[in-house]
């Protein structure tokens, strides 16, 4: 059985991989689709699928050509996830964002967009050749008001209460320690603040077996929580009005979602 260390490997190793595979100029729909370049670079199915044709359910598709139109190229071909938290965090000027798993930076560049010069976008990753990868995409992009932070999403390397929204993109269900994730989220949020993640999410019937059945972990599908779990984990860490949307179905029963919640205001 895989301990938590060798799950955050593979993830780290596959986010890596997938990394050199962009900077090769290998395509998003190459990256989503486990082509034969990517199944070299990326092992034998997508990034972040699970499946090896994972049509407009992972990655660029999920953004519209105006989006993806603002930056640069590289950006738009690393995108893994399933959704788009940009489009559902609601983000206003001069707020301060953070992506947790930030990958190619393509959620933090149009996050700092959308925040503009009186706020700020930050990134958490934990792979070095994605950390490269984004700060290249920033400079191309011209983008003064974004810092990618090297660090992990159970243990964020910021102080608490320093920024008004989390977003996530098909991250959170990577980690083998869910709780903490949540926790540190409630932690970094100030008093009112919100998230605003895309993540894959189980239907309640589906047990833990029947998510492994449907993919990998490292696939985004077998690491998944239910809405049940996602719900319940949330209002543990003390957030407020949460709510699990399904979206798309990625495989039977489990479905790209968004959730949203709120830290109590002071």
């Amino acid at each position: 059985m895989s301990t938590s260390n060798d799950v955050r490997e593979e993830v780290r190793a596959r986010y890596a991989q997938a990394a050199n595979a962009v900077n090769s100029g290998v395509s998003n729909s190459a990256l989503n689709d486990g082509l034969q370049v990517i199944e070299e670079s990326c092992g034998e199915s997508s990034c972040c699928s699970g499946t090896t044709e994972v049509d407009e359910s992972f990655g660029a598709a999920l953004y519209s050509s105006g989006e993806q139109s603002e930056l640069p190229a590289e950006a738009v071909a690393a995108s893994l996830g399933c959704g788009n938290p940009t489009a559902v965090a609601a983000l206003q000027p001069g707020e301060c964002v953070l992506d947790l798993g930030s990958g190619g930076g393509i959620d933090v560049l149009l996050s700092a967009r959308r925040v503009g010069e009186t706020g700020f976008a930050y990134g958490v990753d934990m792979t070095d050749e994605m950390l490269d990868l984004a700060r290249s995409n920033a400079a191309k992009a011209n983008a003064t008001n974004v810092e990618f932070l090297k660090g992990t999403i159970e243990d964020i390397p910021l102080p608490d209460a320093t920024v008004d929204v989390v977003i996530s993109n098909c991250v959170i269900n990577l980690s083998t320690d869910k709780a903490k994730v949540i926790a540190e989220m409630h932690r970094v949020l100030a008093p009112g603040g919100r998230i605003g993640i895309s993540d894959v999410v189980a239907e309640d019937h589906l047990t833990a077996t029947d998510r492994a059945e449907r993919g990998s972990y490292v696939g985004c599908i077998a690491g998944a929580l239910s809405r049940a779990e996602y719900l319940t984990g949330l209002a543990e860490a003390g957030f407020i009005d949460a709510e699990v949307e399904f979206t798309h179905e990625a495989v039977p029963g489990m479905h790209g979602a968004i959730i949203r919640a709120t830290k109590p205001a002071a």
